[in-house]
């Protein structure tokens, strides 16, 4: 039921207070007409007693709150959904962004999700290929995981989210699969490289696309990985259709959140975020998943980039405890030339023994996925001691380690972002940079995995 009010009595940058309302909820929509007819668009960010506390999506410049009218809806903001979403880009409040028609809706979705049943939730347990090794191989993403990337600023991590969006498939040919990408807080620059990106190599037909940009309003960043959760949403649980879903950047995220907060007068939290940010981001990591009784499945990949590198920083502090590990870019590897600049060693993928083995990728992957890491830290080790000892102190095995270690960083973590490679190719690789070690060295790995999978010696 609609409400409408001639008691606007302040408005504060995009901050606005409505007197003597009654019935008026939280996060309710809310549209001000001014006298010439044009109309602004706002929500309800909190309510005492009679006054409702209102943020405009647009700036409030030129509002003459004497002559405007506040008509509150009733509903929150609701996304339009429809199986004609794929292939279309969208904007952050979920209008067409490719001059294409409007969606005719089959319904309409509230952004902010339904609650779900934990007890009604299924374990992760099948292999997303995303065709990079470092991924694959060694932190291998799991169907309805949540596994966060963190980046640096400057770092490749748009190339990495563009190359997954194009390259993730289920090896099950006859199952249904969708991304959805989320762009928070872009530049315009940044979102015609993903556009045209997707559309060059055909990825745009399996994908629904939000964009907003970094002069959209902040309110509006806080509402788009919402929009796009909840094409997920519709797609897996309603088609059966499994969905990936990239969300990049999470950090314009949490600023735009922390702007809000101020905006109200909020007592600030660690480094000025808000007390509740942990809460907030679980809200939006905790819709992936599997649901018992449903085909389809929600798996995400959300990006962020930590502020000087710090992993400490509220934001990627707080993701790592609400997600399923993480993927790690190294600015050391970036500069050595490596892409994806992926440091596999201090990422994870907490889910990665659930997703792989036999019948899911090969019998020999985690053998060898802990043999290359074993082997991969330990030639790390042989290089720094001769970098302070010089090379003469390293043993003959210390040599054929730090051998390796170049080597995996060159073949196998450093494949470039157009290269796909299937989990076998991943798999064999890893053997053959084995082979650089005395067989006495693969101690992590059973006997009868050596003899069937090992190179043979070189005629």
């Amino acid at each position: 039921m609609q409400k409408e009010y001639r008691t606007i009595k302040e408005v504060v940058g995009p901050i606005m207070v409505v007197e003597q309302v009654e019935g008026v909820k939280y996060n309710e929509l809310v549209e001000i007409e001014q006298k010439d007819g044009s109309i602004r668009s706002g929500r309800v960010l909190e309510i005492y007693g009679d006054k409702a506390v209102v943020q405009l999506f647009e700036a409030s410049q030129g509002l003459q709150i004497a002559t405007s009218r506040a008509k509150f809806l009733g509903r929150g903001i609701e996304l339009a959904v429809s199986p004609d979403m794929l292939g279309r880009v969208f904007d952050g409040m979920g209008r067409p962004k490719d001059g294409g028609p409007n969606i005719i809706p089959e319904k309409r979705m509230d952004i902010n999700g339904e609650p779900l049943n934990p007890a009604s939730r299924d374990y992760p347990d099948e292999f997303i290929q995303t065709g990079i090794s470092a991924i694959d191989g060694l932190n291998t993403l799991v169907r309805g995981q949540k596994l966060p990337v963190f980046s640096g600023s400057g770092l490749p991590h748009a190339q990495l989210a563009a190359q997954i969006a194009r390259q993730a498939k289920v090896l099950d040919e006859s199952t249904n699969f969708a991304v959805v990408f989320c762009a928070v807080g872009i530049t315009f620059e940044e979102a015609d490289f993903f556009i045209q990106d997707f559309r060059k190599t055909g990825a745009i037909d399996k994908a629904v696309v939000f964009i907003n940009l970094a002069n959209d309003p902040a309110i509006e960043r806080l509402s788009t990985p919402r929009m796009a959760l909840t094409a997920a949403e519709y797609l897996a649980y309603e088609k059966d259709m499994h969905v990936l879903v990239i969300i990049t950047d999470i950090t314009n995220y949490a600023e735009a959140l922390r702007e809000v907060s101020a905006a109200r007068k909020e007592v600030p939290g660690r480094r000025g975020y808000p007390g509740y940010l942990y809460t907030d981001l679980a809200t939006m990591y905790e819709r992936a998943g599997r649901i018992k009784g449903k085909k389809g499945s929600i798996t995400q990949i959300p990006i962020l980039t930590m502020p000087e590198d710090d992993k400490t920083h509220p934001i990627p502090d707080l993701t790592g405890y609400i997600t399923e590990g993480q993927i790690i870019l190294s600015r050391d590897l970036f500069r050595k030339g490596v892409t994806p600049p992926i440091d596999v060693l201090p990422s994870l993928s907490r889910l990665k023994d659930k997703g792989i083995g036999k019948g899911k990728t090969r019998e020999d992957h985690a053998d060898t996925m802990n043999q290359l890491f074993s082997a991969y830290a330990r030639g790390k080790e042989a290089k720094e001691l001769s970098v302070i000892l010089g090379e003469a102190a390293l043993s003959d095995v210390d040599k054929l380690y730090a051998k390796f270690s170049d080597a995996f960083e060159e073949q196998y973590v450093s494949q470039g972002f157009e290269t796909n490679r299937t989990i076998d190719e991943t798999l064999d690789l890893g053997w053959k940079l084995l082979k650089i070690l005395p067989k006495s060295e693969l101690k992590r790995i059973r006997e009868e995995f050596i003899e069937k999978y090992l190179p043979e010696e070189d005629e």
